[in-house]
């Protein structure tokens, strides 16, 4: 029998903590439904859903159910508290506005969410209806008075979002309540994804294809981390809240007809068909 060196088995037992570490470090979590019923999370592994028995960033377990991921609706990753929207927040949608010295925040309620598969509506007042491809993180533990470099220890993890705006609305509006947080706005998906640089990840919007919007997550003039450490000290961050990083360029608008895709590195693509509501 040949013996086998120290040094190589050093390097195979290194590769496979590596390799383990990833694994357990790197996963997809979805939300879905089957005809219509109950929402439930999920581990999407390959082409099946795991079902959890909760959140899973509230330490849930596999029930032992397992589905078929075309059998079910993949929903919005998200069932959060809070959503806080950032704005201006890339030196390419500044316009002539200089940099604020800190972070320029704004809340949407939490339901207005939707997800992958579902359409986006056109509310039937809007004419100027925007996309806004951008990254959402989410938050996985409470967070209070956080500070920056403590902030990934707080990250559960990451999707993509579509801050769909109305910018007729924004315009006009004392607020942004209206313009950024109406019904049928906001979609979100595919999945939440853990163990990825949230910092350093490429950003791109298509409409109807063409590619249209594409920065970095490093382009940001604000961090997540100095973002989120900054809502930490004014508001209270529950686990399961989204913060978006703002989007970036000179949006155009969105017409019934029209599929906008936003896709975040490592997370996938988020695709939603505009509607005219009524």
């Amino acid at each position: 029998m040949k013996r086998v060196s120290i040094n190589v088995i050093s390097a195979l037992l290194l590769t496979v903590l590596v390799s383990g570490v990833a694994v357990a470090q790197s996963e997809r979590f979805v939300r879905f439904s089957q005809n219509g019923g109950d929402i439930s999370w999920g581990v999407l592994e390959g082409s099946t859903i795991y079902q959890l028995n909760g959140a899973p960033y509230l330490d849930s377990e596999r029930t032992g159910i397992a589905l078929p991921r075309d059998s079910v609706k993949l929903e919005a990753p998200a069932d959060p508290r809070h959503v806080f929207g950032t704005a201006w927040n890339f030196r390419s949608h500044l316009g002539s506005r200089e940099p604020s010295e800190y972070p320029t925040v704004f809340l949407v309620p939490g339901n207005t969410l939707v997800g992958p598969e579902d359409d986006i509506i056109r509310h039937s007042e809007t004419t100027r209806l925007a996309y806004e491809a951008e990254m959402a993180v989410m938050i996985g533990k409470r967070m209070v008075n956080v500070p920056v470099e403590d902030v990934p220890d707080y990250v559960f993890g990451v999707t993509a979002g579509n801050d769909v705006t109305d910018r007729s609305w924004q315009g006009r509006d004392n607020d942004w309540l209206r313009a950024k947080g109406a019904r049928g706005f906001n979609a979100v998906g595919p999945a939440i994804v853990t163990g990825l640089d949230y910092n350093n990840l490429l950003i791109t919007g298509r409409l109807n294809g063409e590619q249209v919007q594409q920065e970095g997550t490093s382009d940001l003039l604000f961090n997540m981390d100095e973002m989120i450490s900054w809502i930490s000290y004014y508001f209270t961050l529950e686990p399961g809240d989204l913060v978006w990083t703002g989007t970036m360029g000179s949006p155009r608008f969105l017409e019934p007809g029209d599929v906008y895709e936003v896709e975040v590195e490592g997370v996938g693509i988020l695709r939603n068909a505009i509607v005219q509501g009524k």
